[in-house]
């Protein structure tokens, strides 16, 4: 877990095709019924899973389990009816090392208000508030040991990995019949194979069980089979841009010490993090690179996003799979950990409320980790939203331009779209999608292969 946080000022919007600020949330809008919806649905599913396992704290605890489940609830409770009643952000006290860094982004969210304003639900910026939200849930249970440790969202990750058990046959099926010709593959059959993995983990995307507001979101069919009806969804696809920085950096090697590396910033758990580590594997095993760098969440966030004791679990659960291919994939994924080949990390930065033009400055220790990757993957929406500023930008706004200054590498967003922000359309693509079919920027029918190569090694 990383720290060596610096105090710094909101990211720099003085240019005049920037749009001034964060979204907030008007009446009617998609991030408003989040706030007055989704949210306290999310926070009511979280009360249920403390008061569920009651009787593991008390078998585990004793009665110091008892009371600290209850006073999780009702700090649960209490954040559930802040949220509903539009009461003002507090600041947080449970003494965790980045509550410095939210107390003064709080501070820094109420200097741009009047004095008689404050932070609050409904009238402060979408993305702060909703990360805010899952930092508080947090808190909660930090607050009351010996429950600190506990995740709220595990049986949902839990019931998404099971409930798509079948897709994630078919998929390691796939791949380790690749992995058995894979070394007398010319490159075309490389870039093909590369391509149809990365729209696996594009549409993996998919399974996100904070937008279903911790509804069962499993993959329940073949993945692969789905692939060509989907092209036209991508409304995006740069990936010729990645396979010439891929193949370009293995032709190049100047040594046999030269290392390739690619880091995939993590989203969800579940079927999608399985997506992850195929598309990994094959990285690995076509020598396109040769060390993967995953970033995931250091605590519970946005319900089903992979943390370290997710990523540790799913290993040991494909391991222990009883199907063959399953079990495979889990012995070599292990295999990769151990050796050194995988690596896992986990900022508190990811857990944050900046935006990541922020990162140079507020965790200057991540941003000079990325620099020394070859390729980063920013998986999913909500590091979409946080490498834009998830602001109102014109839909033809170019994605080096939306990113604002924040290029430490060369980075491809994977995502498919659940939150109403998109960039580096062509012109009219976004009208003509707003005609024939209003909610293209948050069903997850579409996704994106968005490459931004402004910085390359």
């Amino acid at each position: 877990m990383g720290l060596g946080f610096t105090r710094v000022a909101l990211c720099d919007v003085t240019s005049r095709c920037w749009p001034r600020s964060p979204r907030w949330t008007p009446v009617g809008s998609f991030a408003y019924i989040t706030v007055r919806d989704r949210l306290p649905r999310i926070l009511t599913k979280a009360v249920d899973s403390v008061h569920r396992h009651m009787d593991s704290f008390f078998k585990e605890h004793g009665q110091e389990g008892v009371e600290a489940e209850k006073r999780a609830i009702y700090l649960l409770a209490k954040l559930r009816n802040e949220v509903q009643t539009d009461k003002p952000a507090l600041p947080l006290t449970d003494g965790l090392p980045d509550v410095d860094l939210w107390n003064e982004y709080l501070e820094q969210q109420q200097a741009r208000l009047d004095k008689d304003e404050h932070p609050s639900w409904f009238k402060s910026p979408w993305l702060y508030m909703e990360c805010y939200m899952y930092r508080r849930i947090q808190e909660s249970l930090q607050l009351n040991p010996p429950m600190c440790d506990f995740d709220v969202f595990n049986e949902a990750k839990t019931q998404s990995f099971v409930g798509s058990q079948q897709a994630i046959i078919a998929l390691c099926t796939y791949f380790l019949e690749i992995t058995k010709k894979i070394e007398g593959f010319k490159d075309t059959q490389l870039k093909a194979e590369l391509l149809l993995l990365m729209q696996v983990a594009l549409w993996g995307n998919k399974c996100d069980l904070s937008i279903s507001a911790g509804q069962d979101n499993s993959q329940m069919f073949n993945p692969l089979a789905t692939l060509e009806s989907l092209k036209p969804f991508i409304l995006v696809d740069d990936f010729e841009c990645i396979w010439e920085l891929l193949i370009n950096n293995k032709k190049n090697k100047t040594s046999e010490t030269t290392c390739t590396r690619i880091d995939i910033v993590l989203d969800n758990s579940g079927f999608e993090l399985v997506t992850d580590l195929v598309l990994a594997d094959f990285l690995i095993t076509s020598q396109l690179a040769d060390v993967i760098h995953f970033h995931g969440k250091s605590i519970p966030w946005f319900v089903s996003d992979a943390t370290k004791k997710d990523f540790d679990w799913t290993l040991k659960k494909m391991k222990e799979a009883n199907h063959m291919q399953m079990s495979t994939c889990g012995m070599m994924w292990e295999k990769n950990v151990k050796q050194g080949i995988w690596i896992y990390h986990d900022h508190l930065f990811w857990t944050g409320p900046h935006e990541f033009c922020d990162m140079s400055v507020v965790a200057h220790d991540l941003y000079i980790e990325l620099q020394k990757s070859n390729l980063i993957f920013f998986k999913g929406d909500l590091n979409y939203r946080k490498l834009t500023g998830d602001r109102k930008w014109n839909y033809t706004v170019s994605f080096d331009t939306a990113l604002r200054g924040f290029q430490p590498a060369a980075l491809c967003s994977l995502r498919t779209l659940k939150a109403d922000i998109q960039v580096g359309l062509k012109p009219g693509q976004g009208e003509q999608l707003d005609v024939s079919d209003s909610e293209w920027m948050t069903s997850g029918r579409y996704g994106v292969i968005q490459f931004s190569g402004a910085y390359q090694k």
